[in-house]
C-alpha cells in the first residue's frame, strides 16, 4: 500500500527534477506551467470531484473544526520557535508559515492514490477551510514581521485579497454549492473536466520537481530543518492528538493525517518574496520538506490508510 500510493508520486517529482537537470524543461515552461496548474488545471480538478453529486457525503463538523484547531496551534508553536532557536524578524515570516502551510499538489496525488476517489472530495472540503485561514495567519505574520508601517486596513486588504483571489477556494465553494444541486454534470463536461484534470497532478508534480534546487539549502540548513521536522513531524502528531481530543474517526481520520504529513507548500516562496522575509528560507524549507516528506506520508498511509 505504501509503495502504491506514495512512491509513484515521488517517482514523478524525480522526474521533473532529472528533465530540468537535463534541459529539457527550463524556468519559461515551469513559470507557464505553474499558472495554468495553479489558475485552470487544478481548480477544474477541483471543482469536477466536489461537485460530483455521486462523490457527496456528509462530514461531522467536528473533523473540520479539528484541523484549524491544529493549524493555530501551529502558528503559536512556531512563534515560539522563533524566540527558541533565535530566529531572526527577517526570517521569521517565512519560518512561520512554511510550519503549517501545505502542497495541495502533492496532498491530492497521494490521498487520490492512497484512499480513491471519496477521500479527493474530503481533501478539496479540507482545503477549502484550510487555505483562508492560513492564509489569514500568515499573511498577519509576515507583516507583523516585516517592520512595514502598514495600517490595520491595509493589513486587511492584504490578507482579504490573497483569500478571495485564491483559485483553488473559489473552485471548492463553487462545487460544494454544484454539489447542493445533486444533479450530475452533463456528459460532455464531465468528459471535458476529466480531460483536463487527467493534466493537472502530473504536471504539477513535474513542476514541482524541476523548482527543487538543493543548493538553496546552503547557509540556511539549521532553520530549514527546524521548520521541516516541526512541518512533516511535528505537525502530523499534533494534528493526531486534537483528532482525537474532537473525537473524529474513520475515513476522515485518515484523510486529515495524510494532509498533515504533507511538505510545505511552494505558495510559501512567493508569499515571503512579496512580504519581504527571507525567500531563500521558505525555498530551503520546501526542498527539505519535500525531501522528508517521502517518510511521512509514507508513516501516514502505513498507519492510517485502511
Amino acid at each position: 500500500m505504501v509503495l502504491d500510493s506514495v512512491l509513484p508520486v515521488f517517482l514523478v517529482i524525480g522526474l521533473g527534477s532529472i528533465l530540468a537537470r537535463f534541459r529539457l524543461t527550463n524556468e519559461t515552461f515551469l513559470k507557464t506551467s505553474d499558472r495554468l496548474i495553479y489558475y485552470i488545471f487544478f481548480p477544474v480538478l477541483l471543482f469536477w470531484k466536489i461537485g460530483s453529486p455521486a462523490e457527496s457525503s456528509t462530514i461531522d463538523a467536528r473533523g473540520y473544526l479539528a484541523i484549524l484547531v491544529t493549524i493555530l496551534v501551529a502558528w503559536v508553536l512556531s512563534l515560539l520557535c522563533k524566540r527558541a532557536f533565535k530566529i531572526s524578524d527577517f526570517e521569521a515570516g517565512a519560518f512561520s508559515q512554511c510550519c503549517y502551510r501545505f502542497n495541495t499538489y502533492i496532498g491530492m496525488a497521494v490521498v487520490l492514490n492512497a484512499s480513491g476517489e471519496p477521500a479527493v472530495r474530503q481533501f478539496g472540503v479540507i482545503i477549502s477551510f484550510a487555505i483562508p485561514f492560513i492564509n489569514l495567519l500568515s499573511v498577519s505574520t509576515l507583516i507583523w514581521f516585516s517592520g512595514r508601517d502598514i495600517s490595520g486596513s491595509e493589513k486587511l486588504r492584504v490578507t482579504g485579497k490573497a483569500i478571495v483571489s485564491n483559485p483553488f477556494i473559489l473552485a471548492c465553494f463553487l462545487g460544494l454549492l454544484y454539489a447542493r444541486l445533486g444533479q450530475p454534470f452533463p456528459g460532455f463536461l464531465e468528459n471535458s473536466f476529466r480531460l483536463v484534470s487527467a493534466v493537472s497532478l502530473p504536471m504539477a508534480l513535474i513542476s514541482i520537481g524541476g523548482a527543487i534546487h538543493p543548493a538553496a539549502l546552503r547557509g540556511r540548513f539549521k532553520a530549514a530543518l527546524v521548520a521541516s521536522v516541526f512541518k512533516v513531524g511535528l505537525y502530523p502528531v499534533m494534528g493526531y492528538l486534537v483528532l482525537m481530543l474532537f473525537n473524529v474517526v474513520d475515513s476522515f481520520l485518515s484523510t486529515a493525517m495524510l494532509f498533515f504529513a504533507l511538505p510545505t507548500s511552494t505558495a510559501s516562496y512567493v508569499l515571503s518574496s512579496q512580504l519581504d522575509s527571507d525567500a531563500n528560507l521558505a525555498s530551503s524549507v520546501i526542498v527539505l520538506s519535500t525531501l522528508l516528506s517521502t517518510g511521512s506520508l509514507s508513516l501516514a498511509v502505513w498507519l492510517f490508510v485502511p
